[in-house]
């Protein structure tokens, strides 16, 4: 069962989407970065914020308060989503137990596959004041 509450995540369990992240095989990430706004109707709200392992530009203005950033990538350019949790490893057994394998531990998130191959990614929650209600796990 889930139970869809407000922008503040209950216990002991909660995810949501957080947003997308447009990963792009790309040697010029702020052409890129660029393109996806004004596809978009975003703006460039930071050209870096990505860590010394990865580059990042994240859209701002982005509808719904989503997270989304374009992601410098070496692996074929494709988009993927992100669930955000309290708990990011009750979300991903939650998960795994709907079908979905676990992939990678990456740094601080988990990569899982659906059971239909597309990849997504488990990350802690960065803002919880921001966008949509939070589902509830019992």
């Amino acid at each position: 069962m889930v139970t869809v509450t407000s922008r503040s995540p209950p216990c002991p369990t909660a995810s949501r989407l957080s947003g997308f992240i447009i990963d792009c095989q790309t040697g010029d990430l702020d052409a890129a970065a660029d393109f996806w706004a004004q596809a978009l109707g975003c703006s460039v709200a930071d050209r870096d914020a990505g860590d010394a392992t990865a580059e990042y530009q994240m859209l701002g203005d982005t509808p719904g308060e989503l997270h989304i950033e374009v992601q410098k990538v070496e692996h074929p350019s494709r988009v993927h989503l992100d669930i955000e949790a309290d708990d990011i490893d009750a979300e991903a057994a939650r998960l795994e137990a709907l079908g979905a394998n676990k992939i990678a531990f990456v740094k601080r998130w988990w990569v899982m596959e659906a059971p239909t191959g597309q990849r997504f990614c488990v990350v802690r929650t960065q803002h919880p004041e921001r966008g949509v209600g939070w589902n509830a796990w019992d």
